[in-house]
């Protein structure tokens, strides 16, 4: 069975919307891209096919009534013709848990953001945001605070969130001057930020940001071993070779780029880093190597690392999530079913792996004791769940929807703290298994968590 999948987050009009459609189902020439002419070419398709709406929410507010009109038109095709599965957005067990966590959400970060404005925080101190706003301005983390702030905005209106976004990424200008600062992870500084404002606001200082951050992630692409380097090292060359499975989500800031330039640099390179990764990093049973390290003059395989899991050969849970979370998008980019079925490859086995507390371990391979949490690592892994869940089909679909609500569900009445005089709102984030430190707050914990709730209450601007 095919399946044909409307993002309401890219659709913006009635026309794209049809030569979507047209082009996905393989309708013909004749097609005059109306309802009328839909509801004829699905009433006489004759091939078996799934059709799937995700961030339906997105997609009425964009097309009014006409989304109305539409939805009836598929219902009713779908009725008629056997052949046609129709499904809106996936409707997910238990939904009031995520409206009260939404709504908790909002309440508590207005307050944490008025006495945060100009942080720009990786954790907490005594239970009040950090501020990396001088030194540590190119830390890797700098641009999830911005994320949330624009999910916050998106959601809400509320002018506060923006102009403190903007604050940031106004900050984040000075690391373009660090040249030991920029490495790798330029996807995730400047797609919650530069990019999430330019989607939103069509700002050109940010799609500029955005586009030199994704030149610079570009010149980091090693041609003979067909990967992005990772880490700077000391002018040694002693880390040229090495590659993370982080690096999967920083792609999608070169597809964007592809997107808003059509120059197909950013394209190749991106999906020759996502063949390696999947063919280096993935194995066999579905879990993933943290580091690769090739030869950086001939590009052979050398080596895997244990890097921040358990140790060489274990299962590092973020590890993990990146790639299922990363290859998920890179199938969303560029509709490869390669990467879509090694997204659910890594899917299926992190939900075998799942405790049965819901509550994610920093290595699926670490000893009993101490029995260290990252709760990261079920934030990430839930946002791709609930992508690849709107991706496939049928039961698989609803595999991935449950395992996501169970992660959450887990996180919200296990892992949250929602006291307003308190900054963060995960508990138990774990950087590395082998850190003197485990089970803080960390930024990007409270990022994806906020993410995962936006997707399921309808609220989320897509960022990657």
């Amino acid at each position: 069975m095919e399946t044909c999948v409307l993002d309401g987050e890219k659709i913006t009009g009635r026309e794209e919307l049809h030569d979507r459609l047209a082009a996905s189902l393989g309708f013909p020439d004749w097609y005059g891209r109306n309802l009328d002419a839909l509801y004829d070419c699905l009433t006489d398709l004759d091939k078996e096919v799934e059709i799937r709406l995700v961030h339906e929410a997105a997609f009425r507010e964009k097309l009014g009534e006409y989304a109305t009109a539409f939805l009836g038109v598929m219902r009713d095709a779908a009725g008629e013709n056997s052949r046609i599965q129709w499904k809106g957005d996936i409707k997910m067990p238990e939904q009031d848990w995520a409206q009260q966590a939404f709504g908790k959400i909002t309440k508590k970060m207005l307050a944490v953001v008025r006495r945060s404005k100009g942080k720009v925080p990786y954790t907490t101190v005594d239970g009040i945001f950090d501020d990396w706003s001088g030194k540590g301005i190119s830390w890797w983390t700098n641009g999830f605070w911005g994320g949330m702030l624009w999910q916050l905005y998106h959601a809400t209106g509320e002018p506060l969130y923006r102009e403190t976004a903007e604050v940031l990424e106004e900050k984040l200008d000075r690391v373009f001057m660090d040249n030991g600062g920029m490495d790798h992870d330029s996807g995730f500084r400047w797609l919650p930020t530069a990019v999430a404002d330019y989607r939103l606001t069509g700002s050109p200082q940010s799609k500029n940001r955005g586009l030199r951050a994704a030149s610079d992630l570009a010149g980091r692409f090693n041609p003979v071993g067909k990967f992005i380097r990772a880490w700077n090292d000391d002018g040694d060359a002693g880390r040229a070779g090495w590659a993370i499975i982080d690096c999967m989500m920083n792609l999608p800031l070169l597809y964007w780029a592809y997107e808003e330039t059509k120059d197909p640099r950013f394209l190749h390179i991106a999906t020759m880093h996502a063949d390696t990764a999947e063919k280096y990093f993935i194995r066999p049973d579905g879990s993933a190597n943290h580091i690769v390290v090739f030869d950086p003059f001939t590009g052979e395989y050398k080596e895997s690392l244990g890097g921040q899991g358990y140790g060489q050969g274990s299962s590092w849970t973020r590890g993990q999530a990146w790639a299922l979370y990363g290859f998920t998008l890179s199938y969303i980019h560029t509709g490869n079913p390669k990467y879509l079925e090694t997204a659910a490859r890594v899917a299926d086995y992190f939900i075998s792996h799942i405790p049965e507390a819901g509550l994610i371990p920093i290595d699926f391979c670490q000893p009993p004791e101490p029995a260290w949490e990252d709760s990261t690592a079920a934030a990430i892994a839930s946002c791709g769940l609930l992508e690849l869940a709107a991706r496939v089909p049928g039961q698989q679909a609803d595999a991935y929807a449950a395992a996501a609500d169970r992660l959450l569900k887990a996180l919200y009445e296990k892992r949250c703290n929602w006291d307003e005089n308190c900054d963060y709102i995960l508990e138990k984030c774990s950087a590395a298994y082998h850190d003197e430190r485990h089970e803080f707050s960390i930024i990007y914990g409270d990022y994806y968590f906020i993410e995962a709730v936006w997707k399921r209450v309808g609220k989320e601007i897509f960022i990657w």
